[in-house]
């Protein structure tokens, strides 16, 4: 009866089922492979005999302090000898990518690091990966977007169609700039850009030193466009084409490294399996700062 009643009800009920549902077999199988991992290995690592640390950055870059401490834990292991960092991420918030930028390059002076790109490795995650001492990239990988946005949303005309009037009250002429609720003022306009031009800046002298690039060399490859990891390796920002191997190969050979390669990966834990999940099953989805409270502003 409800279901011949109610229909569009109906199918939301299932649809919130579904999702329910989905969420809990997802956090089972999070679950159950962090014990799974947990059970097999100890002291922080996956293997104790390895000689080449992995710290994989994936998805958005949203946070720097899971990759900061493994970088800092291979860097306290004598044993390993050089670091390959694999990125496959579109980018992220600023203040990540700086902090991860700079925690390798100390992490370079002492030890060997070289960069994975995967399939994407562009803006924030070509800001990290400009800081190894060398870039191994796919032909076809996605790179570049040299660059900053920022951007909000107005919903003003939508507030005043239902009945809804900001009463706003400041302590300054620019506290509310960027509120949704009003367009932006000239004079607002202004100082976002100026902001934005100052981080795009930071961004290509960040760029340019990790690379040994002339900073205006740096300036015409950065104004937002993307690049093939060919056509990277061409413009050199990037040095090598190849694969996760290939990176591997090549750190071992940097570092001196004479025995047999043996790669250790950080030790996982329930919220990273977690996330990693979610984000192979949203990897198409930029989610680097769809929404904040007033706007965001991020390398992309």
């Amino acid at each position: 009866m409800f279901a011949r009643r109610h229909p569009f009800l109906f199918f939301l009920c299932i649809i919130c089922a579904c999702v329910t549902f989905g969420i809990v077999a997802v956090s089972g199988i999070a679950v159950l492979g962090a014990f799974a991992v947990n059970s097999k290995i100890s002291g922080g690592i996956a293997s104790p005999r390895g000689n080449i640390g992995v710290v994989e950055v994936t998805g958005p870059i949203l946070s720097s302090k899971k990759i900061i401490k493994d970088l800092k834990g291979f860097m306290d292991d004598d044993a390993i000898k050089a670091i390959v960092l694999r990125v496959d991420s579109p980018g992220g918030g600023i203040g990540p990518s700086q902090e991860i930028y700079r925690e390798l390059m100390k992490t370079r002076d002492t030890k060997t690091v070289i960069a994975s790109m995967g399939s994407v490795a562009a803006s924030g995650g070509y800001y990290i990966a400009c800081a190894t001492q060398g870039i191994v990239a796919n032909p076809g990988t996605i790179t570049g977007s040299i660059g900053v946005i920022m951007e909000y949303v107005n919903i003003e005309q939508i507030a005043r169609k239902i009945g809804i009037a900001p009463v706003v009250i400041k302590s300054g002429e620019y506290k509310d700039m960027g509120s949704p609720m009003r367009p932006l003022k000239d004079s607002e306009k202004q100082l976002f850009q100026n902001l934005v031009d100052e981080l795009h800046a930071q961004f290509v002298s960040d760029a340019a030193d990790a690379r040994n690039m002339e900073t205006d060399v740096m300036t015409k490859l950065a104004d937002g466009r993307v690049y093939t990891g060919q056509t990277a390796m061409n413009l050199k920002l990037v040095d090598r084409i190849g694969n996760m191997d290939d990176a591997v190969q090549w750190a071992g050979q940097m570092a001196g490294i004479e025995e047999d390669l043996i790669l250790v990966y950080p030790k996982a834990d329930k919220i990273t399996l977690f996330r990693r999940l979610a984000e192979t099953l949203f990897r198409d989805v930029n989610l680097s700062s769809r929404l904040s409270k007033q706007f965001r502003y991020v390398f992309n």
